[in-house]
């Protein structure tokens, strides 16, 4: 599960569907529920992308030297 999970195509789909969800909640949920489910899809998003900027780092060392 670990491989799936920290495979690129899945950490995308995380990042920019959690991101948008976080982006419209507010405006589609009203009230407290919406600014909450806001913050945890900005949460797991925020997650995904750091997976995505360390996968980077991993990959391409000479890259960040450049």
């Amino acid at each position: 599960m670990k491989s799936l999970l920290s495979s690129r195509p899945v950490l995308w789909f995380l990042f920019l569907f959690n991101l948008v969800v976080a982006v419209i909640a507010p405006f589609v949920v009203d009230g407290t529920q919406g600014v909450v489910t806001a913050v945890g899809m900005g949460a797991v998003a925020l997650g995904a992308r750091i997976g995505l900027l360390r996968d980077d780092a991993r990959r391409s060392p000479a890259r960040r030297a450049a």
